[in-house]
């Protein structure tokens, strides 16, 4: 997935959600509707967030230092964490503290007709913002459902703007609800039930969050089809024989380190070896281009026929050499 798809999905937020923002605060002014500050907050919040994740994006092109000899990609992963939490604290519990609030001490709504109007637009801003985040969405995820594609996308910004947008327009709905129904019944309480029900959806989105930014924080491999490709890509020559084990780590979005130990020919001199690793390379980054990283370790298929090997009698010892094959092949 390209970074500037995300970047893209990013700026029309940003800019869809400080003109709602402005909007709402205005309403909330007029009408003085618990479930119009929970939204304005809520915009606000999503502003500052969008504002992170471009901070992050810039701060991750520095280069590798050093200090960092992997690069600063993982600061957008940061970034894309520090975003949940200030979702879960400004704008969920926030907007659930308000709800509450109105619940017990319900205030009749001034002039609604203002919420109504602003919750209209602020639906239609939303949605242009929405589908900007589902079109570049579109262009990475290939088949996969769009929850799938949250769950393992590496690239922090289109999952946090897609959640964002969602949230966003059911919440807008919610606010909606809870000032039609204060309308009709002419009893407050349905703003603040409406207000509360947006802080707790808000709080599920950003724990989501929170739980896929730190996975990637952690350190995850590359994409299951991106280690398939890398696996045929590697064993493709004939200069390797096999994979005795393969490991990939995400040391950016757009950055992969490949770590594997590859068996070749044991009559085989260094040149040999050396020419059949740079081929190998050539081959990983033609098929996976993030694959930034690559160290190959050369050795020898020590025990070739595995299946020898597992259906051997159990009574007989492991040499030296069988004993350190089964145990790559278990840890590979």
């Amino acid at each position: 997935m390209s970074t500037e798809g995300g970047v893209k999905a990013v700026v029309a937020a940003l800019c869809a959600n400080v003109g709602i923002a402005i909007a709402k605060f205005v309403a909330f002014f007029v009408t003085g509707s618990s479930s119009m500050l929970s939204e304005a907050i809520h915009s606000v919040a999503d502003s500052f967030n969008q504002v992170l994740l471009l901070i992050g994006g810039h701060r991750a092109k520095r280069k590798a230092d050093d200090q960092h000899q992997f690069g600063y990609g993982r600061t957008r992963f940061v970034y894309g964490f520090v975003v949940s939490i200030i979702l879960f604290l400004v704008g969920g519990l926030f907007a659930v503290y308000e709800g509450i609030h109105k619940i017990q001490h319900p205030e009749p709504l001034n002039d609604p007709q203002w919420a109504i109007g602003v919750l209209l637009v602020a639906m239609v801003l939303e949605g242009f913002s929405f589908r900007t985040a589902i079109k570049e969405a579109n262009k990475a995820r290939g088949r996969k459902s769009m929850f799938r594609f949250v769950r393992q996308s590496r690239q922090p910004e289109l999952p946090v703007v897609l959640l964002e947008d969602f949230g966003a327009l059911i919440g807008l709905v919610f606010a909606l609800t809870g000032v039609t129904m204060s309308i009709v019944t002419g009893s407050g309480v349905w703003d603040g039930i409406g207000s509360t029900m947006i802080g707790m959806l808000l709080l599920v989105i950003a724990v989501f969050l929170s739980l896929e930014m730190s996975s990637m924080l952690i350190g995850e491999g590359a994409m299951p089809e991106e280690q398939e490709q890398i696996r045929v890509a590697l064993e493709a020559g004939d200069d390797v024989q096999r994979i005795i084990h393969l490991r990939t780590l995400h040391v950016g979005p757009d950055d992969i380190l490949v770590a594997a130990k590859i068996a070749v020919d044991g009559d085989d001199s260094a040149a040999a070896i050396a020419n059949a690793i740079d081929a190998a390379e050539r081959r990983v980054r033609e098929v996976v281009p993030t694959a930034t990283y690559i160290y190959l370790e050369p050795d020898l298929d020590r025990y070739k026929d595995q299946d020898a090997l597992a259906n051997r009698d159990a009574s007989t010892p492991l040499t030296d050499n069988e004993n350190l094959t089964e145990t790559e092949e278990k840890n590979g």
